[in-house]
Formats: C-alpha cells, sequence, structure tokens
C-alpha cells in the first residue's frame, strides 16, 4: 500500500481529552503539529464518548489552562447555563462541547487535523519511535505523543507498560489487594461504560419504543435506583433540553464482561458490540420503568464510520474508557502520591532525585498538572474498599489535590515518545483519581508543550528542562495553567504565579491544607448598584440567615425573595473568597448572589453581597 508521507514537528495520535489538548498546546507554542483521530470529533470522554458532566477540578482555584478556558466557553456559548445536574456542576450538550475543540483547532494554522485514521505500526529506529503508519498516511515527527484511548502506541513500539491490577507488595499501596482474588481476576481493569443520552418528551407524550438489543436482560438492572428514586436517578446527569446523560454505575450501563478483548485488533469490536447492547438493553429498561414519555434523544452525537453504526443519534461514538494500558515510566503515581499527608488535605509535591531518568538537578519539584478528585473505582460487582480522599470544602464533599509528575509521561527507555491519556506511568489503584476529565486536560496541556519545547530546545523528553516546561505552562498567553494546586487562589489574582514559583523553589514548604499565606481581605463583599441586577436572570440575589449544621455544613433560611420566604436550601460554593466567607458567617444575615439547582437541591454562590437588595 502507498501512504501518503507527511512530516511534522510533533505527531498527536489520538483525539481524545489528552490528544486534543495536547496537540492546541503544540501548535499555540509554534510547533507544527499534526493531530490524528480516530473520530470526527475531539474531546473523547468531554465529548464523543458522551460524558458530559465532567469531574473534580470543579474548585474555582483549580479551573486553570485548557480545562479553565473549555469552561469559560461553554459558559458563553450555552445560554442555559452548566449547573444542571447532582454529578457535577457542569453539564452541557455534547455537541457544543466538540464544537468548542474543532473551533479551537481551526484557528491555527500550523495544527493539521486528520480524522477518521488509526495506528497500524509505529517506526522505530534503534530507541527512538520516528513517526506513525496510519491507514492512507505515514507520518514522521520529532515527537510522538500516544493519546491514543487504550494505549495502543506503547503496544505497537513495544513500550514497556502495564495492564490489570498490581499487589500491595509493588508498592505497598493501602487499598491494593494482599493476593489475587475474584475481582481482579475478572475484572482486570476498570468497567468502561457506553453512554446515552435519553429524552423527556414532556407529560403524555410517548416516545419511540426502544427495541431489544441482541442478548437483552433487563433483570441485571433491578435495583438500579433503589436508593434514589426515579427523578432522582435521571437528574443525576440532566443536560439542557430536558435530556439526560445515562452513566450509572449502580447496575447500570458499566460494562467490562470479557474487558482483556479490548487488548486484541480482532476482538475489540466484538466487546465494543455487547457493551453497546448492554447501554440499550439499559436504556430500555429505563423506558419501561419509568414510562415512555422518555426516549432516546435524537441527533446528538453523528452517525461515525469508524463506530460501524455502534455509535451515532443518542449514542455516544465510543465508550467512556476509564483505564488503558498504562506506561512504565520514569516514575510511577502509586496511591501514597495522591493521598493528602497525615492530619491534611493535600498530598506532597513530587519530588525528582538522581537515579529516575532525567538529566535534572537533584530535588527538583516535576509537577506539571494539578487534581483534586477522590479516588473513584468502577467494577460491575460493586464498589472496593479505597483509602479516603476527600475533604469538606465550600458547603460540600470535595476531593483532596493532588498533583502529576512530568516523569510520568516519559518512558524508561524509549525516546520520541509522551504519553498524554489515561496510558501515563501510573499504578491501577491510582488511575481511580488520575483519569479525570480535567486532570486529563492538563496532561495533555503539559505534554503538548513539552513535545513543543523539546522541539526547541533540541532534547529528547527526559532531557528537557522541566522548569522551563513548568514556566511556560504558567505564563502561557491563552491559557495559564497551575502547577502547584492552591485553594485559595484563582489564576488572576496577582500573587498567583508567585506563589506557584515559591512552591516549585520550596516543595517541602508546601501546606498541607493546600492554602498558601495571603495578606488579602478575604471579607471583601460584591460590590454591585441593584439596578445591575436583573432578578429574572441567572444568578439571582437571595437573602436569609446562614445556619451553619456541621463544619462546612450549611443551610440559608431565605428570607426573599418572599415566593421562597420561610424555605430553606443547601448552601454551596466553589469561590475560595466565599468559602472563607461562609465559614465565619454562621447565625448572619447575607446576601447571596447565586443560582438555585433542583437537581441537586443546591444554591450554588458565586458571590455575598454588600447589603441586602430590595425585593419585589
Amino acid at each position: 500500500m502507498t501512504r501518503q508521507a507527511l512530516n511534522a514537528d510533533v505527531l498527536v495520535v489520538g483525539g481524545g481529552t489528552g490528544g486534543t489538548a495536547a496537540a492546541i498546546q503544540a501548535a499555540r507554542r509554534g510547533a507544527r503539529t499534526i493531530l490524528v483521530s480516530e473520530f470526527s470529533w475531539l474531546g473523547g470522554m468531554l465529548t464523543s464518548a458522551g460524558v458530559a458532566a465532567p469531574d473534580g477540578n470543579e474548585l474555582l482555584a483549580l479551573q486553570t489552562g485548557i480545562w479553565g478556558a473549555f469552561l469559560q466557553a461553554l459558559k458563553q456559548r450555552q445560554p442555559e447555563g452548566l449547573d444542571h445536574g447532582w454529578v457535577s456542576f457542569f453539564t452541557y450538550d455534547p455537541r457544543v462541547g466538540a464544537q468548542i475543540f474543532a473551533d479551537w483547532v481551526a484557528a491555527l494554522p500550523n495544527l493539521q487535523w486528520i480524522a477518521g485514521q488509526t495506528p497500524e505500526a509505529v517506526c522505530v529506529q534503534g530507541d527512538r519511535v520516528t513517526g506513525v503508519h496510519f491507514q492512507t498516511v505515514t507520518i514522521k515527527a520529532e515527537i510522538t505523543l500516544d493519546a491514543t484511548e487504550l494505549g495502543d502506541l506503547l503496544a505497537l513500539a513495544a513500550v514497556p507498560h502495564r495492564w490489570g491490577w498490581e499487589l500491595q507488595a509493588e508498592w505497598g499501596e493501602p487499598s491494593a489487594p494482599a493476593s489475587p482474588n475474584p475481582l481482579t481476576q475478572q475484572y482486570p481493569i476498570q468497567a468502561p461504560t457506553w453512554v446515552v443520552v435519553m429524552q423527556d418528551y414532556g407529560e403524555g407524550a410517548i416516545a419511540p419504543a426502544i427495541p431489544a438489543p441482541p442478548h437483552d436482560d433487563p433483570g441485571r438492572f433491578v435495583g438500579a435506583w433503589d436508593n434514589y428514586g426515579g427523578d432522582r436517578f435521571l437528574n443525576y446527569g440532566r443536560l439542557p433540553g430536558d435530556r439526560f446523560m445515562i452513566n450509572w454505575p449502580i447496575k447500570g450501563n458499566d460494562y467490562g464482561e470479557g474487558v482483556e478483548r479490548l487488548l486484541s485488533a480482532e476482538k475489540r469490536w466484538e466487546f465494543l458490540a455487547e457493551a453497546r447492547w448492554h447501554t440499550q438493553s439499559f436504556a430500555r429498561f429505563i423506558q419501561m420503568q419509568l414510562g415512555h414519555r422518555y426516549g432516546l434523544a435524537g441527533d446528538i452525537f453523528p452517525a461515525d464510520a469508524a463506530t460501524a453504526n455502534l455509535g451515532g443519534g443518542a449514542y455516544a461514538l465510543h465508550p467512556y474508557y476509564r483505564e488503558s494500558r498504562r506506561l512504565k515510566g520514569l516514575t510511577t503515581i502509586r496511591e501514597q502520591d495522591i493521598l493528602p499527608v497525615k492530619q491534611g488535605s493535600a498530598a506532597v509535591l513530587p519530588i525528582a532525585v538522581s537515579g529516575q531518568g532525567c538529566t535534572q538537578a537533584e530535588n527538583l519539584c516535576d509537577a506539571i498538572a494539578i487534581g483534586n478528585y477522590a479516588n473513584d473505582h468502577h467494577y460491575p460487582s460493586g464498589d472496593i474498599t479505597l483509602k479516603p480522599k476527600s475533604m469538606r470544602w465550600g458547603g460540600r464533599w470535595t476531593g483532596t489535590p493532588f498533583t502529576i509528575p512530568y516523569r510520568a509521561l516519559v518512558p524508561t527507555s524509549m525516546d520520541g515518545l509522551l504519553v498524554c491519556e489515561k496510558n501515563i506511568s501510573v499504578s491501577h489503584i491510582a488511575n481511580g483519581a488520575t483519569r479525570l476529565q480535567p486532570v486529563v486536560l492538563g496532561i495533555g496541556q503539559a505534554a503538548g508543550m513539552a513535545a513543543a519545547l523539546c522541539v526547541e530546545q533540541h532534547c529528547q523528553p527526559r532531557s528537557l528542562d522541566v522548569r522551563s516546561l513548568q514556566e511556560a505552562l504558567l505564563t502561557d498567553a491563552t491559557a495559564p495553567c497551575a502547577v502547584i494546586p492552591l485553594l485559595n487562589l484563582t489564576v488572576s489574582d496577582p500573587d498567583w504565579l508567585h506563589w506557584q514559583h515559591y512552591y516549585l523553589d520550596h516543595p517541602e514548604a508546601y501546606p498541607a491544607n493546600g492554602n498558601c499565606p495571603t495578606e488579602r481581605k478575604q471579607h471583601s463583599f460584591y460590590m454591585a448598584q441593584r439596578s445591575q441586577l436583573d432578578q429574572k436572570s441567572s444568578p439571582q440575589v437571595f437573602q436569609g440567615v446562614l445556619q451553619s449544621q456541621a463544619t462546612q455544613d450549611y443551610q440559608l433560611v431565605i428570607t426573599a425573595p418572599t415566593t421562597l420566604a420561610g424555605s430553606s436550601i443547601r448552601l454551596v460554593t466553589i469561590n475560595p473568597t466565599v468559602n472563607q466567607q461562609l465559614a465565619d458567617l454562621s447565625g448572619q444575615t447575607i446576601c447571596v448572589l447565586g443560582a438555585l439547582n433542583s437537581s441537586g437541591q443546591w444554591l450554588l454562590a458565586e458571590r455575598l453581597m454588600m447589603d441586602a437588595i430590595d425585593h419585589d
């Protein structure tokens, strides 16, 4: 077969969450970049896999880089707002997310996007990856990034990698099993989920019947929402337009039977067909149990040749993969590396020491991305017991912060290659926290920047000056990205860059609670003229008495508007200033600028007002 020959500085293989971010960042840095995707949509988990309710990095201080820019773009393009469901503060139409990424790519003249291609072979010279063969094109590049959903380049290039569980003896992880057991044998990785979007057609409407797929077995879904009720179950991932993202872990559409077939090119489609039918069966069960007003949403996902009619319409283009092949890198992120320190709420910063492969100074902090999600594992047989990794913040539970080290993206011996998806060097246990969408966007942004810098500095990834990478991320002109999680400072704060630099230089001084010292007045209230507030828009203004039920557990007993007077609503925030104010104002009358969420049954506070606002 004669293939077209192309050349690039940076080649990104895979248009998922990490790959899309990597290609955009490499091109923004100036590298001649080619992005090759299997599907006609970019964004992976966030779009083509249908997980339009991302988890983690929801706190305002953690909304940095391409992740923060994505949220801002969603707010601008989705007039209904983002706070609709209760699993996430951000739910959106997947088509809007896909268009944002497509527009960002189209705006970069040095970024070429080729869709509908998958890697068939990797070009290797000695111990260096030099390019990749696809169906109709061969692309040579200085640096290649494996951004595939399942770490396919690692296998094609015979790069050392892992698949499945590690036992406790490997790294002493507290939640790892001591020996193999039925769970580790039946489910070597976390279960993927084929997402479907359903529609509420309205009271009295009858939606088209969802046909039974092959091997339909509705009995396996009985009890899926017993502890929640049908309405709360549907509102888990409520989207705009009376639609629902169906990605339900309890007797729902997680599917992991024979998941090892994903490693085989011949058997992969067999698993994919079963996973897609499993979701169809669950959607049919929902319709039969909750009523025919609920049916499949139409025309959400495009009909894509790559899915061989498995996806499209209401069904995502491919499964939501939670785990893949995982690189054996210069370091491996273990459970201990993501857990908070004793009597603290943040993990220690990663330190590169001599003998770990990078040609860097000893005791260098090589953090390049941040996350905070709790360690979350999915198996069809049920949850497993994991070391706690959550904290109370802003009136609710959230995960504790941690970082991703650059060394986890670099192979132990192969040059010319970086990874930037779920395929980083991480243990099976720790993958439950590192796999989330905002974290992978950050990993992708860092990998894309690293690849561009390798081209600029004429070096291999293991020889890259990591501090130059961190500086480039922190000062990026389009989407500056935090490398140190600071819970009390947003990227717009004038002190933010100073404290990012300080903890890179002094990682041992990083505070156990994730809050840097600040003399900034935390009780500065939002100043607004009453005439500037439209009470019919969101956010709105609410007045009431703040009651603290327990530490970080707030209720607002509403006194205005009068239509809600006397009612009590849970009060939450993702704003660090408001978080501090709420902790200090229990029992006082406050005025809140925010929005009600009926699915989550909370009032999300954006600001506290200086004084009460007159209500009609």
